[in-house]
């Protein structure tokens, strides 16, 4: 059984880096793809706009599709779909919109499948391991992600055609998840009568205050993804090709940070390392507002990432120990507000930037995700108000499963 799980955990790990690569290849080449299809800066947003909400849309059908199916096979063939999508959005031509618009949307729909499948695995895993390793995966995650935009990078460098740039990253990734899903571990929910509810549901209201966190968190996430390099540039006056370094900054904290949490986790409690990393990230956000520079700027996002990076794992596993016997409903449920943050974050800073100040705008999400610290109790292991225990740190961050491992 050890080395069962040891499998399902590397093997569910590669998954979590593939799609950190796949995501990274297509946002950092955003501006490639306009020009390669010719899509007007009008129409943009919309593409844009429309991943997020049919990956939402993705979501919402996996929690009908695992009543049916297991997770892991869920994973096993949305994964490769993702890839060949990504593929697909690189072949196209001028003038072909429609072919992108139908590339895309797909792509959108497989990514929502894929990243609540994935969170659903890696939240049962966890449980069956007795003790925090979900920061592990969203590592891998991060990691991809650097893999992702460095090669992305060498594309855009190099003048390569997208489909260049993405054909051999294709051909490396889909053989190797499709070979490490026979690996994956379905673990089996806690018995029915754990479940906060009372009962096998989801009670939303429950469930609302770690939506909230989820989406705070991706509000702060996608600042920095969008806005990173303009308000170095335009707001601190840094040169073009410095102001490229923040993102590439929080993304190297955000694994670090990650590589680090589970350990946290296990000697300090989900409750004490979610509260530390609100205020880090607090913190963060505050320091850019008040950078007198591009050097105090870039210090403020190395915090963020930091602080941001240990929200959304915890999240999730938060979800499974609140209703450990409905966790992959509960987990495609919050999965969807990952995307309603990323749909608000981006326009909500702008929009302040444009009618106040970028400097001011900064400190909206510094609010927002200074809540997380009104609802961190919502991420013990064992709430009193339900189970009349406590939290163990030093102990399993979710409660083991069955079989004792």
């Amino acid at each position: 059984m050890t080395d069962v799980l040891r499998r399902g955990r590397a093997s569910l790990a590669f998954s979590f880096f593939a799609q950190g690569a796949a995501f990274a290849l297509l946002v950092t080449r955003i501006p490639a793809v306009q020009d390669r299809y010719g899509v007007s800066d009008a129409l943009l947003p919309a593409f844009l706009a429309a991943v997020p909400v049919l990956a939402g849309v993705g979501s919402v059908t996996s929690e009908q599709l695992v009543k049916r199916v297991r997770p892991s096979r869920l994973l096993r063939w949305s994964q490769p779909v993702v890839l060949l999508a990504l593929l697909g959005v690189g072949a196209g031509g001028q003038g072909q919109v429609a072919a992108l618009a139908v590339a895309l949307g797909v792509f959108g729909l497989a990514v929502g499948a894929l990243d609540a499948s994935m969170n659903m695995l890696g939240v049962s895993l966890q449980r069956t391991y007795g003790r925090s390793i979900m920061l592990g995966f969203h590592a891998a995650y991060s990691l991809g992600g650097i893999v992702g935009a460095s090669l992305a990078w060498a594309g855009a460098h190099w003048h390569l055609a997208l489909w260049v740039s993405y054909l051999p990253v294709v051909a490396v990734l889909l053989p190797a998840a499709l070979v490490g899903s026979r690996w994956y571990v379905d673990g089996e929910p806690a018995p029915a009568a754990a479940d906060r509810a009372g009962g096998t549901g989801v009670v939303f209201k429950l469930l609302l205050p770690l939506c909230l966190v989820m989406t705070f968190a991706y509000i702060g996430d996608s600042t920095v993804s969008n806005w990173s390099a303009k308000y170095l540039k335009d707001v601190l006056g840094s040169s073009e090709q410095l102001a490229t370094v923040p993102y590439n900054v929080y993304m190297v904290t955000t694994l670090v940070g990650r590589a680090v949490g589970d350990h946290g986790v296990r000697r300090l409690g989900a409750v004490t390392v979610v509260r530390l990393g609100t205020l880090v990230a607090a913190g963060g956000f505050a320091v850019v507002a008040v950078a007198p520079g591009a050097w105090i700027g870039m210090l403020g996002f190395t915090l963020l990432g930091l602080g941001l990076c240990v929200l959304v794992p915890q999240t999730f596993a938060a979800a499974g120990r609140m209703f450990p016997g409905a966790s992959d409903t509960a987990i495609a449920r919050l999965n969807i507000f990952n995307y309603v943050g990323f749909l608000i974050g981006s326009p909500l800073v702008g929009t302040l930037g444009d009618t106040w100040s970028y400097r001011g705008a900064m400190l909206v999400p510094m609010v927002l995700v200074l809540v997380t610290l009104v609802y961190a109790r919502s991420f013990a292991a064992q709430p009193d108000r339900y189970g009349g225990g406590h939290e163990r740190p030093r102990t399993a961050d979710v409660g083991r499963g069955s079989n004792g491992l």
